[in-house]
């Protein structure tokens, strides 16, 4: 296990609400365009605490997506300053919790936040982890040319180079075709 568990799944959370933004995935469409969509999103992700409820929240919530995204991949003084602002920007005060059989784990916010507000905190403190670890690298960027989508690299060896989309399928048929063409010649 590289992180605790609230961190990982944190980390994940934030790779897929990145992935939500119209030119990632399969779609160059907004995943997240209202209320309901946010709202479908957090219950698909167990979100707990306070829903949005108006198109203000939902203009918040893909404000923050675009700075965990160019956070990503920033290099580490820009991380730093960064995560920084988030948890400053939120007046974050790091408490402990335990609810829906999570175990202890740390919330940074109120539970009656805003949602993006809550996003931002969760994500600013699971990068807290990250850098002190010195496990940034495992922060990706998918390796297929036509995908921009982030990742957690979760595996032991930090060997992972696609997203959990088809990328990773794509590539490894068109290095067996590849191989096959190669072979047959």
């Amino acid at each position: 296990m590289v992180f605790t568990h609230d961190t990982d799944l944190v980390l994940r959370h934030a790779a897929a609400l990145v992935n939500t933004a119209p030119g990632h995935g399969s779609s160059e469409d907004e995943d997240l365009p209202d209320v309901a969509a946010v709202l479908a999103w957090m219950d698909a992700w167990q979100w707990s605490g306070g829903r949005p409820d108006g198109p203000d929240e939902v203009g918040a919530l893909h404000r923050v997506r675009a700075r965990i995204e160019r956070l990503w991949t920033a290099p580490l003084a820009e991380q730093v300053t960064e995560v920084n602002a988030l948890l400053a920007d939120a007046g974050a005060t790091p408490r402990l919790v335990e609810h829906d059989g999570q175990g202890w784990h740390v919330h940074a916010t109120d539970d009656d936040a805003p949602f993006a507000e809550r996003v931002a905190v969760e994500l600013a403190m699971a990068m807290v982890d990250v850098i002190r670890a010195d496990e940034r690298e495992r922060l990706a960027v998918c390796s297929a040319d036509d995908c921009d989508d982030v990742y957690v690299d979760l595996s032991r060896n930090r060997s992972r180079k696609f997203c959990d989309g088809t990328c990773g399928t794509r590539a490894n048929v068109a290095a067996y075709r590849a191989r096959r063409a190669a072979a047959g010649s």
